[in-house]
């Protein structure tokens, strides 16, 4: 049976928030703009806030005006695809009306995304809402949900989201967006990786001697302290999330095909092969920090405990350091450092590849007891950036050497780049679940970090103090036991070392 009426809709609750304000909407907006949204696609903002069709498209054309978009036809044009149904996600009458508003009166929507902009606690019970009205069913079309992170607050939870998922959803109707694997940088990785045959021979523990991911902020919660102090911290809300995301694609093997499953495949083998964190030797496996005052850009800033809505005495940690092994033949004994925090001296994003030295010091005129090694830096943000650190001779008669860069950076001006939610918004509507987690890359997440979490929460002391404007704990650097290891803070040529 095929049905008429709109053939797609994109619904999204909780489209008066800021996710969708700043986010979801641009995003849409701008595939729409670029000819990747078909016509027939209509938008649906479902929120408690009262407004109508009309009113809803007045407060969205006014937040991209106010956000300093221009009024043009393609704005025009795309303001008429949408609408909005008010109501409370509680009410059993609300999901009867979508029912009605996706059925157009009598015809059928054939293909529905629901996009849960909401708060993760109440992800079953719009689940449960949906099945009990049969929007969920097949029949006459797919039907995806989108949800945002996090998948849970431990392995436990994860597996009790899980569970109440499954009993109304497919595995391959989940799509678990995390917006920081469809940053342009994030995905080069791959293209760096598995289309330069140059890097290939040199990706493993003969010719590598550790990698460094980190993800730093200048800002502190904003806003967020109640969300973040209760269910946040830098392990859930970055590391085992974001980075490991991005250890799974530096560290994985070449995929069969760039198929969703076969690439996640491949990323789970990864994290299936993380060795457990060393809990009897955790102060130089695990690092975890609390923001002090400071000052951020010559600004005095508050300390994490005094920041609105944190409660006195919190342990929850705004900074996080882990050094991983991954147990494999390519990596055995290469440790992968990750690291993230708030009220950070930069804001930055990266990863810093340190090669192993030469094996002896043939320029002994160099000034050098020995040889620098090579690295090879990822920009992420604020800068998409690639350059390798190599030595060169100093012109001139003596055989001096010094460190350069060769940068082979993506971005060209004039160039735009895309913003990671167009993608992942578009590969939900073209079914393309690459660059979204699957349920078994979520639990190997957790098994990662969890028995970390759950020492550091058997433990009463508070977490290490540091000032903010800083690049965190002192003792971070004890994750590097003693060897010649250091954090690299910057892209710049020899800039930490």
């Amino acid at each position: 049976m095929s049905c008429g009426g709109i053939s797609h809709a994109y619904v999204i609750f909780g489209a008066t928030g800021n996710l969708a304000a700043t986010k979801l909407l641009p995003a849409l907006y701008q595939l729409h703009c670029m000819g990747q949204m078909a016509e027939d696609v209509e938008i649906l903002g479902c929120g408690r806030t009262p407004y109508t069709r009309d009113s809803w498209q007045e407060e969205v054309r006014k937040q991209f005006v106010e956000a300093g978009m221009a009024e043009s036809p393609c704005l025009a044009s795309f303001i008429q695809r949408l609408d909005y149904l008010s109501g409370s996600l509680k009410d059993a009458g609300f999901y009867q009306a979508l029912g009605k508003w996706i059925s157009n009166d009598g015809e059928c929507a054939n293909n529905v995304i629901f996009y849960l902009s909401v708060s993760p606690d109440l992800y079953v019970e719009v689940t449960e809402g949906l099945a009990a009205a049969n929007l969920l069913d097949e029949t006459h079309g797919w039907r995806r949900m989108v949800i945002e992170k996090p998948f849970g607050h431990n392995l436990e939870s994860a597996r009790a989201l899980q569970h109440s998922l499954s009993d109304h959803l497919k595995e391959e109707q989940i799509y678990r967006i995390d917006h920081y694997v469809g940053k342009e940088a994030v995905q080069n990785l791959l293209v760096l990786r598995f289309a330069n045959l140059i890097l290939e021979p040199l990706w493993n523990r003969h010719h590598i001697d550790h990698i460094q991911i980190t993800h730093a902020e200048t800002l502190g919660v904003e806003g967020r302290a109640n969300y973040y102090d209760k269910s946040g911290g830098a392990v859930r809300d970055m590391i085992q999330s974001h980075l490991l995301q991005v250890m799974a694609l530096l560290a994985m093997e070449p995929p069969v095909s760039l198929q969703s499953e076969s690439l996640r495949d491949e990323k789970v083998k990864v994290l299936q092969s993380i060795r457990p964190v060393d809990l009897e030797q955790l102060a130089t496996h695990a690092i975890r920090g609390q923001y002090a005052a400071g000052e951020i850009s010559g600004q005095a800033v508050p300390g994490y405990l005094q920041e609105e809505g944190v409660a006195p005495g919190s342990h929850t940690e705004s900074y996080a350091a882990m050094k991983l092994y991954i147990d494999n033949w390519r990596w055995k004994g290469v440790p992968f450092y990750l690291r993230t925090g708030k009220r950070l001296k930069e804001r930055r994003s990266m990863v810093a590849v340190r090669f192993r030295r030469p094996p002896m010091q043939l320029f002994h005129g160099s000034g050098i007891s020995q040889p620098h090694p090579n690295w090879l830096l990822i920009g992420i943000q604020p800068e998409d950036a690639v350059r390798m650190e190599v030595s060169a001779k100093v012109p001139g008669l003596e055989m001096r050497t010094r460190q350069i860069v060769m940068d082979a950076s993506v971005g060209h001006p004039g160039e735009r780049k895309a913003e990671a939610y167009e993608e992942l918004l578009l590969d939900v509507i073209k079914g393309d679940r690459s660059l979204f987690l699957r349920y078994d890359e979520v639990k190997a997440a957790w098994n990662v970090v969890d028995p970390v979490m759950q020492r550091w929460g058997e433990d009463e002391q508070l977490p290490l103090q540091y000032p903010a404007g800083g690049w965190g704990p002192k003792a971070a650097e004890k994750i590097f036991e003693g060897s010649d290891r250091a954090w690299r803070h910057s892209l710049s040529c020899n800039g930490d070392e």
